[in-house]
């Protein structure tokens, strides 16, 4: 085995195989096979997400269990530091929130180790493999804290976003829809998982339940190792004493700026989303009627229902750009995402509609639910999938991957904003604990498009920019 050190090079030419392939929905093959794993790898993220904190709060961290869990203490010193000394439901909920926050902030760590020494591919397959491990390793008390962070590296580790962008030249404009697409394969991995495993976990046993994931993240390695010629070329890995990496220009680096400005802002535009999995399923279980025909419905499957809503509204989002560049000329990527921030910012307002009326114990229908869902599906739809490709399209290739997961990075920050907003619930009126959310995404929003008008030049396909 080689110890020499090495670097991740430029990337090389794109092959004409992929410049041409268009098997896979007008798109290369490869896309396809990239949507298909990352739908496994959310079914194994969504579903061991969706059973988290009922497992932490049901099970784990009660009397009898939490003390079997090796290097717990020192974990639990860590998340005093973070969030203060807390036990119980709170306990659990700041537990969730890390996990939320590292499975996208380490993205950033596995993309600088993938770019610079093991190449994507190779960093994709140990990333799987350690996710695959964590899951099943969930199943038992005593390895809880090893689970977590062998899913927490792991996921950081599979750097698939990267190799979307990878199957398109500079200027192929079917890289914005290719974006949508695969994270289309997400949304409908997110419908089944929590439902499979929420439904195993809850009904049959917390072990079925990882199981369950783990079996599902086995499935997405076993289909990315079946495919590799599909994969586009990785960033060339260059030897110590060979040509070293091309410099940035001083284009690149104000590129680079520009997108590390961003990465706040967007956090705070994608606060109402990431809510999802903190606040609101504990303001939905207090707040919504969920008793149908006598049976009442598991508050996870809220997450359920989200995806559900979130593949129409992607779906309406990639055909209205679609009529609308057949018709005038399509804006800006941050435009686009400016405007579609202000979008989701009415979608806390419904809840704030709906606090004030289940004000005094009343329950509200799900229909306050769906409202909020329909409404924040349509923001995150017109801002995620574009903003990743934004990023994909301004880095520079040479740390491209890097440079791109630093947008996951924005969803990390946003999970760590979360983590403190969500100690406001049931602090103050649950009317205004939404509205300060609808108000501070709201000025996410006022900030893209100064932005847009600030760095149009930088931000714009070089194309137009250069002229």
């Amino acid at each position: 085995m080689s110890t020499t050190d090495t670097t991740a090079g430029p990337a090389e030419p794109l092959p004409e195989q992929f410049q041409t392939d268009r098997a896979f929905l007008g798109h290369p093959r490869g896309l396809g096979i990239l949507a298909h794993v990352e739908g496994w790898v959310g079914f194994s993220y969504y579903g061991m997400q969706s059973l988290l904190v009922l497992y932490m709060t049901s099970y784990l961290l009660t009397p009898g269990h939490i003390d079997h869990i090796v290097g717990f203490g020192a974990f639990r010193a860590v998340l005093a530091v973070l969030y203060g000394h807390n036990s119980g439901q709170a306990l659990a909920a700041n537990i969730s929130a890390l996990y939320g926050s590292l499975t996208f902030a380490t993205p950033l760590l596995g993309a600088f180790i993938a770019d610079r020494f093991l190449g994507r591919t190779r960093s994709i397959v140990v990333g799987a493999c350690l996710m695959t491990l964590g899951h099943f390793l969930m199943a038992f008390d005593v390895s809880f804290v090893l689970a977590f962070l062998c899913l927490a590296t792991g996921t950081g580790m599979t750097v698939l976003k990267a190799q979307v962008g990878g199957l398109y030249a500079p200027g192929d404009h079917r890289r914005d829809e290719a974006f949508q697409i695969y994270s289309l394969a997400l949304q409908i991995a997110v419908i089944a998982a929590p439902i499979v495993c929420g439904f195993l976990g809850e009904r049959v046993a917390w072990r079925w339940g990882f199981g369950a994931a783990g079996v599902g993240m086995t499935i997405g390695l076993a289909v990315y190792l079946s495919n590799l010629r599909w994969m586009p070329p990785d960033p060339l890995i260059v030897r110590e004493g060979q040509a070293e990496r091309p410099k940035l220009n001083a284009r690149e680096w104000r590129s680079v700026g520009v997108l590390l400005l961003l990465v706040p802002i967007l956090a705070v535009a994608f606060i109402g989303n990431n809510e999802i999995f903190n606040a609101y399923l504990l303001w939905g279980k207090a707040n919504f009627q969920l008793v149908f025909f006598g049976q009442t419905m598991p508050v996870s499957w809220l997450i359920s229902l989200d995806a559900i809503v979130s593949v129409v509204t992607t779906l309406l989002v990639v055909f209205f750009w679609r009529w609308w560049a057949s018709r005038r000329k399509e804006p800006d990527e941050i435009v686009k995402i400016a405007s579609f921030t202000f979008i989701a910012a009415l979608a806390p307002l419904a809840l704030a509609a709906a606090s004030i009326q289940a004000a005094g114990g009343h329950k509200v229908g799900l229909a306050w639910g769906l409202a909020f869902h329909i409404i924040n599906d349509i923001g995150f739809s017109g801002t995620y999938p574009i903003g990743m490709a934004m990023f994909s399209r301004v880095a520079p290739p040479a740390v491209n991957a890097t440079v791109l997961s630093c947008f996951t990075f924005c969803v990390s920050l946003s999970y760590m904003l979360i983590g403190k907003l969500a100690a406001l619930l049931g602090t103050m009126p649950d009317s205004a604990f939404w509205a300060l959310h609808a108000g501070l995404i709201a000025i996410a929003g006022v900030l893209l498009f100064i932005c847009a008008r600030v760095f149009k030049r930088t931000l714009a396909p070089a194309t137009e920019a250069d002229l």
